[in-house]
């Protein structure tokens, strides 16, 4: 199968079953029009982001990565009334791409869109609600950080998604010297590991080519 099948059947599901609308649009091309890396998640995944957070009945969310705020709407539409989204960004070009396009969908009151990396800004975290969902989708070397925060920042119940883990298959060398990988590989053997965590991990090929993600429930 070529990328371009898996696009097209992108497109075809998308076209059926995702609510992609301007404010949506409007992010994915200002991200691009503002140079910021392609990265943000497809249509598809965004709803399926969407579709677990309402699922798990989520009024928290924790994002780590912002990049333009695109999967930011996904989620925070989601939420029903009186939620709250808290998502982390270190790059202030992003941010303020993030911010422009959140605030363009309505949804300025319900994101706090805080800059800076998120290793630094996690610790100030305690002591809030605790998450129900927290999606982690930021610089891969830190991930096994961000397990850690995220295990402190929920409760039982929570939800827990790792993105991009695949990597284009190059998750299963062990030998590789990226430090992507290995923060992955990392990420998902202390998930494995964890007393407090069942989960899953999922292969994904489409527009955004072959990936995947980790989801984590977090039991007790």
């Amino acid at each position: 199968m070529s990328r371009q099948t898996w696009t097209d059947v992108d497109a075809y599901f998308d076209g059926l079953l995702v609510e992609e609308d301007e404010a949506l649009r409007e992010a994915a091309a200002d991200s691009a029009a503002a140079g910021l890396p392609p990265h943000q998640v497809a249509p598809n995944q965004g709803k399926l982001l969407h579709l677990l957070a309402r699922i798990r009945g989520a009024r928290t969310i924790l994002e780590i990565g912002t990049l333009g705020g695109y999967s930011t709407i996904w989620m925070a539409r989601a939420l029903p009334e009186g939620g709250r989204l808290v998502t982390l960004e270190a790059d202030e070009r992003c941010a303020d791409v993030a911010t422009a396009n959140i605030a363009r969908a309505g949804l300025d009151h319900v994101v706090d869109v805080r800059r800076g990396r998120a290793l630094d800004l996690l610790p100030q975290l305690v002591g809030a609600d605790p998450f129900d969902l927290v999606f982690i989708d930021a610089d891969k070397p830190s991930n096994p950080g961000y397990l850690e925060w995220a295990m402190r920042l929920t409760r039982p119940g929570s939800v827990i998604i790792g993105d991009n883990v695949v990597r284009d298959g190059a998750v299963v060398d062990g030998a590789s010297t990226d430090p992507r990988v290995q923060g992955v590989r990392r990420f998902t053997e202390l998930i494995a590991a964890h007393p407090r965590l069942t989960a899953t991990a999922l292969q994904t090929v489409g527009a955004k080519g072959y990936d995947g993600l980790v989801m984590a429930l977090v039991t007790h």
